[in-house]
């Protein structure tokens, strides 16, 4: 299969130096709320991703979620592995999400403790890319997200052996049942389970122009704690 016509060129928007927060997160939100359609936008840019939006529901496809990164791990030998996962807070902290440590990505998170996460929001022609060391979450904020969970990912939690091999589909869905006869109410906290905070030490953004003329801005973390900014070529 040969994908080398498959080319786009990127008009949508640029990225300057003046625009930028000297928060590399403040700058995150700034964008998220934007992908997400919070933010005031141009008059004719939100006409414009309405009728990319009404365009993709016409042909039904189904918009990707918006707090969908990419989580990038190593084991102890250096070996990588990515996966997809939600982004659930981003704050001073850093960049939160749940797991259950057991599974590869936990695994290898406890013998290697550094991992780099990417957003790609394509109607917005933005990418961003974060690397950093990698703590777990205190548990009684990982038990306060896992209450508000919906009842039955409360119970798929205790259900699934993230990452183990399992025979079939029919062994998950009865041990799903007999977890449900078991919680009849209260679900537990289950104790291979919890959140994750990613501190960034580098957060790059990159904001598609013609040309492959992109816009990549740097932030690097200092000794001191503050943020350094610079302009990379694309």
């Amino acid at each position: 299969m040969n994908l080398s016509d498959f080319r786009e060129d990127y008009q949508r928007a640029a990225l300057d130096r003046g625009a930028l927060n000297a928060n590399p997160l403040f700058q995150f939100e700034t964008w998220f709320r934007e992908a997400t359609g919070d933010q005031a936008q141009s008059r004719w840019r939100k006409i414009g991703i309405a009728l990319f939006k009404l365009w993709s529901a016409i042909c039904n496809h189904r918009p990707a979620d918006i707090n969908a990164m990419t989580l990038a791990t190593a084991d102890a030998s250096g070996k990588p592995s990515t996966r997809t996962v939600l982004l659930k807070t981003v704050d001073e902290r850093g960049f939160i999400f749940f797991t259950n440590y057991g599974s590869r990505k936990g695994s290898e998170l406890a013998e290697n403790p550094n991992a780099a996460l990417t957003f790609f929001w394509s109607d917005l022609e933005r990418q961003v890319c974060v690397a950093g060391s990698v703590t777990k979450l205190p548990q009684a904020e990982s038990e306060a997200y896992f209450k508000s969970r919906p009842r039955g990912s409360r119970i798929g939690a205790w259900a699934s052996q993230q990452s183990e091999i399992v025979p079939d589909r029919g062994f998950l869905e009865a041990k799903w049942q007999e977890l449900e006869k078991k919680f009849p109410n209260d679900i537990p906290l289950p104790p291979n389970w919890g959140g994750f905070i990613l501190k960034p030490e580098r957060i790059e953004f990159w904001q598609g122009r013609p040309s492959r003329l992109h816009d990549r801005f740097c932030y690097t973390r200092a000794t001191d704690g503050a943020w350094k900014i610079e302009r990379l070529s694309p």
